[in-house]
């Protein structure tokens, strides 16, 4: 449950009041503003199962100018308890976050900035140095700042939506994020020696069918935790499913010119990056992430279906390659 707070001219009060009456918010009250002034605010309480649609009540019903500005606000309790009067529709609806909450809070995580850079240095040589001395612990860490795992799940996001500007922003951070974490492991793995009797080393050079389940249903347990709205599950999920140890663990074996075992590790980053990208697809697809307007339906239509033949023929590959390496 959380609070839909428009702050707009007075004309558009009555507009509001209708589109909350009829998408089935909870409550709604008009916050006085100062005589003369031209904008008001009003606020919706409005449950999880019905959010979206008043989102796209107000989009549809009247005009968002500059002049008009809608924020969603959390809500800890409320009292008396809320009585949700239509339980078909609440039944049917998948509730959880609207496609502007997960946009908002999936985009950050492209913008190729120093923060974004600072991280992946950081988490690589966390990753690396914990790899080299079998160290699990350190090597949690690493994938707990996990920095490259959300332009993978905003990639997804841009296909259901059909925003090609998000995508190609995602495609951009992750290209550099993956280049700069090989570059980086390359040069520890010149620099300092390589312990192959590691096990967290040596566990990441190798692929298996176990590799590509767990990779799948990580990459739908971490949409499913933003879509609902659960996010501390993010941490777990991170932990699981990780791209930088295998990422660091291609560039050290390049590094110390095990070509072989450098291959392997490859392989599992690869099928960690093509599952949590087609799971994520799944996820965002099954719970009715997508535009609102036909026009960019039919766009986000045309991206998906790109994307998930891209992403199964690209799985099957992996897993023909997986077969004939063991």
């Amino acid at each position: 449950m959380k609070i839909i707070e428009i702050i707009t001219h007075r004309d558009h009060i009555d507009t509001i009041k209708a589109v909350g009456k009829q998408h089935g918010a909870i409550d709604q009250w008009v916050i006085s503003s100062p005589e003369g002034e031209d904008r008001q605010v009003i606020r919706l309480l409005v449950d999880d199962p019905h959010r979206q649609a008043v989102m796209d009540g107000l989009q549809n019903g009247m005009s968002l100018d500059t002049n008009t500005r809608v924020v969603i606000l959390p809500v800890e309790a409320t009292l008396p308890k809320a009585d949700i009067e239509d339980k078909s529709r609440e039944k049917n609806s998948v509730g959880g976050a609207t496609r502007e909450e997960l946009y908002h809070s999936v985009s950050k995580n492209t913008e190729l900035n120093s923060n974004f850079l600072l991280l992946v240095f950081l988490s690589t040589i966390v990753a690396a140095i914990g790899l080299i001395e079998n160290n699990v612990a350190v090597v949690v860490g690493a994938m707990v700042i996990a920095p490259l795992l959300g332009p993978n799940i905003a990639l997804a996001l841009a296909a259901a939506l059909g925003d090609k500007p998000l995508m190609w922003e995602a495609l951009k951070t992750n290209f550099v994020g993956l280049g700069l974490a090989l570059l980086l492991s390359i040069i520890i793995g010149v620099i300092l020696p390589i312990n192959f009797e590691s096990q967290e080393l040596m566990s990441r050079t190798s692929v298996g069918i176990g590799s590509v389940v767990l990779a799948l249903a990580s990459g739908a347990a971490a949409v499913l935790s933003l879509t609902t709205g659960l996010s501390s599950v993010l941490v777990g999920v991170m932990v699981a499913v990780a791209l930088l140890p295998p990422m660091a663990t291609v560039g050290l074996m390049l590094g110390s010119g095990q070509m072989t075992l450098a291959f392997g590790a490859a392989l599992l980053l690869a099928v960690n990056i093509v599952c949590v990208n087609l799971a994520a697809k799944t996820v965002f697809l099954i719970r009715g992430i997508k535009p609102r307007t036909w026009i960019g339906k039919r766009a986000a239509k045309q991206s998906m279906t790109t994307y998930m033949v891209f992403w199964v023929v690209s799985l099957l590959i992996l897993l023909l390659a997986i077969y004939l390496r063991n």
